[in-house]
């Protein structure tokens, strides 16, 4: 039987975007990501993370640093009693600037192509699995891929922004209490 997920955007969720994140220097967690991440574990969802990250085709860092980079993440996970089922990363943007990563791609959100890949790959069923991101982009590619519950994390105080979202929170572990 196909397993529910806690899909992840990273820059905003898992970590504080600084933008362009592609070392440990640069790299804070968000406040409650554990808390919120082991109890959707204790819960049986499967946990990835699905992100953009242009910044490789920019030629702000490597595709190898940002592997290297998310090899501590999930040790760091780890070492907090959460195991990640995986990271989806799309570095293709049509406006970078290294030739290889030059180009649109179905897999990078609004589209839904690393839903869809993680989905595949991780046996997940969408219609019982959450998506947590703190931009439109992220909603509409969950919405796009068939994922039912669409969390957006907007900053506490802002005005709410136009977006497919079945819920917004101002917190990370907000969520908690809609994850069974």
């Amino acid at each position: 039987m196909p397993h529910k997920a806690l899909l992840l955007d990273r820059d905003g969720v898992v970590n504080v975007d600084h933008g362009y994140v592609g070392d440990r220097s640069r790299f804070t967690f968000m406040d409650g990501v554990f808390p919120l991440t082991r109890h959707a574990a204790d819960r049986g969802f499967r946990i990835a993370v699905i992100t953009n990250q242009s910044g490789i085709a920019r030629g702000y860092f490597s595709e190898a640093a940002f592997l290297e980079l998310s090899g501590w993440m999930l040790d760091m996970f780890r070492s907090q009693g959460v195991e990640l089922a995986g990271v989806f990363h799309c570095p293709y943007h049509k406006g970078g600037v290294v030739e290889r990563y030059a180009r649109n791609s179905f897999w990078r959100k609004p589209n839904p192509g690393m839903i869809l890949e993680a989905a595949r790959r991780l046996d997940l069923d969408l219609s019982r699995s959450v998506f947590l991101g703190d931009q439109p982009t992220d909603m509409a590619a969950a919405q796009a891929a068939g994922v039912a519950q669409r969390v957006m994390l907007e900053p506490a105080g802002e005005p709410p922004r136009e977006t497919a979202a079945t819920l917004t929170v101002h917190g990370l572990t907000e969520l908690i209490p809609y994850l069974a």
